[in-house]
């Protein structure tokens, strides 16, 4: 599937199924018994670096065979060919989004999208969609300014990395709801966007420096919403998914 098609058909999804629920959980049990508790509604959910640390590749297997897509949340950052490699296991395992940072540089996005575009894939699967991560939302324009001293700042970061991947062949990109408004000036209403950092108003924004609401991510022009704890916390995980996915229509 190209990249335009791949594009529309995830964009095509109901609201219940564009938010994707972090499994941010110390194991595969916990994370299994997770994804049983979002219900029919709950069909993304996100293995990120904890849980594979601890679960490997089987976690992913065993949410796909609950019928959950899998937004594979690794951040990839080394050489082209280790990038190359890792994108083509995700492919096989049957993941239906994997991360980079866009910060790893024109080679090593290039070297991901060609391994996709031409990997394995399960039986029945759609190919995985290429994500690179701009700049993370747990980072503040001080820390920023700490690890890469320059005259750009955050705005600047934003947009010039978001530009690069979508010129490598990435299908979308990772940004905080905070920088989309001018990130979508940027790079146009082509790439999907993949927001974290949604808070319902009023809750505890936690260590989430840019936050804001799923209506008004998705007015400035989000596609999909990555939920941790407002979901993985509340006494009802089915409920709270609803309730954000209501507020995102």
């Amino acid at each position: 599937m190209n990249r335009e098609k791949l594009i529309q058909h995830l964009r095509d999804l109901p609201a219940n199924r564009r938010v994707i629920t972090a499994l941010d959980v110390p194991g595969q049990d916990e994370a299994l018994n997770l994804a049983d508790k979002l219900g029919t509604g709950g069909g993304f959910v996100k293995v990120g670096l904890e849980l594979f640390s601890a679960a490997g590749p089987s976690v992913v297997r065993e949410l796909r065979q609950k019928d959950r897509n899998v937004f594979l949340d690794l951040k990839y950052h080394d050489i082209p060919n280790t990038v190359a490699s890792a994108a083509r296991q995700a492919a096989a395992m049957g993941a239906s989004f994997c991360t980079m940072h866009a910060s790893a540089g024109r080679s090593a996005i290039t070297a991901a999208a060609e391994a996709l575009a031409t990997a394995e894939l399960p039986e029945g699967a759609v190919r995985p969609a290429l994500l690179a991560v701009t700049v993370l939302t747990s980072l503040s324009e001080e820390e920023i300014s700490e690890v890469r001293p320059s005259d750009d700042n955050l705005d600047d970061s934003v947009q010039r990395l978001a530009r690069l991947a979508w010129d490598c062949g990435c299908d979308g990109l990772v940004c905080s709801p905070a920088d989309l408004p001018k990130l979508r000036d940027a790079v146009g209403d082509e790439p999907l966007v993949i927001t974290p950092g949604i808070r319902m108003a009023g809750a505890a924004t936690d260590d989430q420096h840019r936050v804001t609401t799923p209506r008004m991510a998705v007015d400035s022009g989000a596609d999909f919403l990555v939920v941790g704890r407002p979901i993985s916390k509340a006494d009802d995980p089915a409920a709270a998914l609803n309730a954000i996915a209501q507020d995102m229509e």
